[in-house]
């Protein structure tokens, strides 16, 4: 697979990517979340999109996709040709070969349209951890240790004598996933290509990006940095109503805040009402409106372009947190347009 773009960075000459929640909202659950899930992913891939992510999450009552490989088959199942994968598998929380099995058989069912990125961080709690049966001692020292294990399971000819059947010799891309330095680091040493998650950690982006960039060396895989950035976009017909949806996101992000995690909540016209000035600003940092473009087909124009030519970002992918799915089909509907 070639994961080197056109370097002419513009709008138009760059890849944009879908990452799903698989959000489980207020009233709603998990059946009629994946139902949203496959029905947006149908939407996408006709709208031109490049790949289609799920990220695996624990004890989370608002995200449906914590058996993340069972959805991407799902997925994968529902669509014909739009690349889906992982954003990632935290791999912590694994054994590296039921990591290996498990895309191998994805991509024996679905041949040369799984991703698989890899994040370092538990996603979960410390009871969470303990309840997914790793030991709690577990490093994140022992992640390029696991990167390793799985690039070998992955290999035509594996070093190790368990070998991971299907699973040996599957072309499954590696991506590494981050949200500091260490995976930026960790991806430029072995060649891989690097999606940050600016869409919840913006204040980091340009420092593991000069890392990845400057300590690239090149690969089987990678000649040259690849680079795709989340980017949080909720688009709607006029300003004032993608602002108005964009407050489930909000409240999303408050509640985590507050230790109260919960169903994807239906937008409010006052989240003051609700949550404190601090609190408001707080998130505000987190939601950055370089990063989280929210408004009418104009402004999230503008918004994209900016952030590609700041970035110089090889591939976008967006998460759109939006109670609706009419609203979220529109705002996709108008990136996707905004790629014509």
């Amino acid at each position: 697979m070639n994961l080197i773009s056109n370097h002419a960075k513009t709008f138009h000459h760059i890849p944009l990517s879908v990452l799903d929640l698989a959000p489980i909202t207020e009233g709603s659950n998990a059946s009629e979340s994946f139902k949203n899930s496959v029905e947006l992913a149908q939407h996408v891939e006709k709208w031109g999109f490049n790949r289609y992510w799920l990220a695996e999450h624990h004890n989370m009552p608002g995200i449906a996709s914590s058996a993340t490989s069972v959805v991407i088959g799902h997925i994968a199942g529902a669509t014909k040709h739009i690349r889906v994968g992982a954003g990632g598998v935290m791999l912590p929380n694994h054994a590296t070969l039921v990591i290996a099995e498990q895309f191998g058989t994805l991509e024996a069912l679905y041949p040369g349209r799984i991703d698989l990125g890899l994040g370092r961080a538990p996603g979960s709690d410390q009871a969470t951890a303990y309840a997914l049966r790793r030991t709690l001692n577990a490093s994140v020292e022992d992640f390029p240790m696991q990167v390793n294990e799985l690039q070998d399971y992955f290999s035509d000819e594996p070093v190790s004598r368990v070998k991971a059947i299907p699973g040996q010799g599957a072309n499954v891309p590696l991506w590494l996933l981050g949200s500091s330095g260490f995976s930026a680091q960790l991806a430029a040493h072995k060649g891989l290509p690097f999606s940050f998650a600016s869409h919840f950690a913006p204040a980091y982006l340009f420092q593991a990006l000069k890392l990845y960039r400057d300590n690239f060396q090149p690969s089987k895989v990678q000649e040259k940095p690849y680079v795709m950035l989340g980017i949080n976009v909720i688009a709607a017909d006029t300003d004032e109503k993608a602002q108005f949806i964009a407050t489930s996101q909000q409240q999303q992000f408050l509640n985590l805040r507050r230790g109260n995690p919960g169903k994807l909540q239906p937008p409010v016209k006052n989240l003051e009402d609700l949550y404190s000035p601090g609190e408001i600003a707080a998130v505000s940092e987190t939601l950055d409106p370089k990063t989280t473009i929210v408004g009418s087909p104009d402004t999230v124009r503008k918004g994209i372009e900016s952030f590609i030519e700041e970035t110089q970002a090889d591939e976008l992918i967006i998460g759109s947190q939006i109670f609706h799915l009419e609203d979220r089909l529109r705002s996709f509907e108008i990136v996707g347009n905004l790629m014509k």
